[in-house]
């Protein structure tokens, strides 16, 4: 004869185990350091306002022309005169690259114009970052800067849900260090590094700044 067997809602017996439980908690002193965002090869985290509105910059002729075709600059930069000595700052090259070279250059230009600067003058590109440590190695060459930022290669293309970053030399859209509230393509569609605290933010492409190479 089968016996089978009842129990009333509610009487299980609870989990008396936390899931906080086994979780390693800081100690005295201790703080958490949050870690830099690995962003999505070339996915840009848009805040949700932008997916849903728009940016406001999308259509303003001032980034149009900041971001320009090399054809369209040809025709405006023959006379180009590449920045005198005293103007750059010849920087060390990035960790596990012996062959790297890079230099900072002082005189402010937007961010087509410095571009075209590094491909003319130095056979490079504005520069690309791909860790958190190289980050900080530029950050530490740029901090004694009066501008409060820098021009590095990363910009957004596409429009609506399909902007992306993109790096000036080509290179995977692999790490990113954000400022807070960025990006926010309202703010501009170039990146600029913040000389203090090496977080990057949007900026107007039409903005003049310094600049860093990559060749």
């Amino acid at each position: 004869m089968d016996t089978w067997s009842f129990s009333l809602p509610g009487t299980e017996t609870p989990d008396v185990n936390s899931p906080l439980e086994n979780e390693a908690l800081p100690q005295d002193g201790e703080t958490l350091e949050p870690e830099p965002e690995e962003a999505p090869a070339g996915e840009l985290m848009l805040l949700e306002e932008e997916v849903e509105g728009g940016s406001g910059s999308e259509d303003d002729p001032e980034e149009e022309e900041a971001v320009e075709s090399d054809s369209a600059l040809d025709v405006v930069d023959k006379d180009l005169q590449c920045p005198k000595e005293e103007d750059i700052v010849k920087l060390e090259g990035s960790p596990g690259c012996k062959t790297c070279r890079y230099l900072l250059v002082r005189s402010a230009k937007r961010f087509n114009k410095a571009q075209f600067v590094c491909q003319r003058c130095y056979r490079g590109n504005l520069v690309s970052i791909h860790n958190f440590s190289f980050n900080y190695q530029l950050q530490c060459s740029v901090r004694v800067l009066n501008q409060g930022q820098v021009w590095i290669g990363g910009r957004i293309v596409g429009r609506g849900r399909c902007k992306r970053f993109l790096w000036a030399d080509g290179s995977s859209w692999n790490f990113a260090y954000w400022a807070a509230g960025q990006p926010n393509t309202c703010g501009g569609r170039c990146v600029a590094l913040c000389t203090r605290g090496g977080n990057w933010r949007t900026a107007h492409c039409a903005k003049r700044l310094p600049f860093l190479c990559s060749y």
